[in-house]
């Protein structure tokens, strides 16, 4: 697999903008060019205008023919010049040669005649591009009119020079511009990027224990929209290192208590097998107290296996799942254990089929430990009821007991990991029961509330919405 392209932030934008500068450079160029050449063929066009007149002025009609008035003195003026010759020619169309190039480029078909005013055209002669300037003058008698041509050609070598001089001159401060506004685009842009520099630094240098929060002052909005996201980022991992961290210290501290139970008691028994006449009474005393730590201790290491699963960073993949069924299922696998507490456990109410959108194992999880926390606080003889039901579009979920229930000022804190409170004493759970729940019901974007049951005990309702 090919390494990924590092773009460069500085990179992108010293393209994006010299990229236009550059365009507007070779725009403005060939516009100066355009001008320029429009300007030196105007120039040309004049001169050659003035030429035909001045040319025609010389040849005057003289009865049927023609006069010709051209001393030597003003042909010589005309030739002077060898790199930028002038070339003349006077004839009567549709073809009479009175002076001048022969072989001067006929007028195009395409020009319109017009008398007394030069036309203008592009051409070739012996092999070299000119520009030629042609003038129809009426000549002759009413009885035999005629038409003269006057025809002026000039080398274009002369109107690419000019044009040349101009764009030249007129690049070369275009060049220096861009030059110029280039190096303040690169300044700018440096001095733009410098609060990200200063953000990467200060990310940088710090400890990765170090979550405070990065201080950004006077800098763009921008940068302080990037540190303020970064910060509410530190936050939340901040918070949740810290759960994690008291989440650790409670769990050893609450494994800690039924392992050293477990030791004290096979200590015991131990010493008292060790004994000549070992009491069986008392080693079975004993060894019932190590099942009892051995079955605290896996309840806790479910619980907590169960809370890791429910944590927001563990993938969840939500598949439609029979709120119902589980209901029922989960109920059933309860009944045993209810039945050796002595206690009444059935489900109430529950449609044929009740669908959402969930994780099946970590709703059975919500669902069984809703069912054995009543079945723990519950006192021998009670009741315990399951509901489940369609409200108003929303999947409810109910677990009635009749036990001694939970006051109303410590229910904002019974979902807090190992906290028990009054129920301290009252059974053999571990604080993470109800916790467990809230991570689920979180997960599944759903509501867990806690009421009084009637006419004791606590009631324990969750809502999910239901599957489209």
């Amino acid at each position: 697999m090919p390494a990924p392209r590092k773009l460069s932030l500085r990179r992108q934008l010293l393209v994006w903008l010299l990229l236009p500068q550059l365009v507007l450079w070779l725009a403005a160029a060939f516009v100066a060019y355009s001008v320029a050449l429009r300007y030196a063929n105007e120039v040309i066009d004049r001169s050659l205008a003035q030429s035909t007149r001045a040319l025609a002025r010389q040849v005057k009609p003289f009865g049927d023919g023609f006069y010709i008035d051209f001393p030597r003195a003003a042909r010589e003026i005309l030739e002077e010049d060898p790199a930028d010759r002038l070339y003349y020619m006077v004839s009567t169309p549709p073809g009479a040669f009175i002076l001048g190039e022969k072989d001067l480029p006929i007028t195009p078909g395409s020009l319109p005649r017009a008398y007394n005013r030069p036309m203008f055209y592009d051409g070739a002669m012996r092999g070299r591009p000119v520009r030629v300037a042609a003038l129809y003058l009426r000549a002759g008698t009413e009885e035999r009119p005629q038409t003269m041509l006057v025809q002026v050609a000039k080398s274009t070598a002369l109107r690419a020079e000019l044009a040349r001089s101009i764009l030249v001159d007129t690049v070369a401060p275009l060049s220096l511009l861009m030059a110029l506004t280039s190096v303040l685009v690169w300044a700018g842009i440096s001095r733009g990027l410098s609060p990200l520099r200063h953000l990467r630094r200060l990310v940088e240098n710090r400890s990765p224990r170090d979550l405070a929060p990065l201080e950004v002052e006077n800098a763009p909005s921008e940068v302080r929209a990037l540190a303020s996201a970064i910060n509410t980022l530190l936050a939340e991992v901040n918070t949740q290192v810290a759960g994690q961290r008291r989440f650790i210290a409670d769990a050893a501290h609450q494994l800690r208590t039924p392992l050293a139970g477990l030791k004290s008691q096979t200590e015991l028994a131990r010493v008292e097998l060790a004994r000549p006449e070992p009491d069986a009474q008392a080693v079975t005393r004993r060894l019932e107290q190590v099942e009892t730590s051995v079955a605290r201790a896996i309840r806790l290491v479910n619980q907590l296996l169960a809370l890791a699963r429910a944590e927001p960073d563990a993938g969840l993949a939500l598949a439609p799942i029979d709120l119902a069924r589980l209901a029922r299922e989960v109920t059933a696998e309860a009944v045993p254990r209810a039945l050796a507490r002595g206690l009444d456990l059935g489900l109430d109410e529950a449609p044929d089929k009740l669908v959402i959108a969930g994780h099946e194992s970590l709703l059975r999880e919500l669902l069984a430990n809703l069912v054995d926390n009543a079945i723990q606080y519950t006192p021998e003889g009670g009741e315990i009821g399951v509901r489940v039901r369609d409200e108003g579009g929303m999947a409810m979920v109910e677990v009635r007991d009749t036990g001694p229930g939970i006051p109303a000022s410590e229910r904002a804190r019974v979902f807090e990991r190992f906290y028990r409170g009054r129920m301290e004493g009252q059974g053999k759970g571990c604080g993470l029961g109800l916790a467990i729940v809230q991570e689920i019901a979180r997960r599944h974007h759903a509501a867990v509330t806690l009421a009084d049951a009637e006419p004791q005990g606590l009631a324990v309702t969750v809502r999910f919405r239901l599957s489209g």
